[in-house]
């Protein structure tokens, strides 16, 4: 049996502001977030609309920010510290 080496992985790049990301993208990036795990939110009891909704509030209320990787050339949805 190998041991692989597990490293934390944080996310680096630019922060940037999700009110000057154009509203249809910044939903898009939502929804691809919130289905990455390819979970039906209908069956949980909650639709993909109420759970974009909640990301959205999260952004409102500074709990999450979007973050441009440098490395990668894409972003994401990460937990503000």
């Amino acid at each position: 049996m190998s041991q692989e080496k597990r490293t934390d992985h944080h996310e680096k790049g630019v922060e940037v502001p999700y009110d000057q990301i154009e509203p249809d993208t910044l939903r898009r990036m939502i929804q691809e977030f919130v289905t990455r795990d390819g979970c039906d939110w209908d069956d949980a009891g909650c639709s993909l609309d109420n759970k974009v909704k909640q990301v959205l509030q999260q952004l409102k209320n500074k709990k999450i920010k979007v973050v441009f990787d440098l490395t990668s050339q894409t972003a994401n949805l990460v937990v503000c510290p």
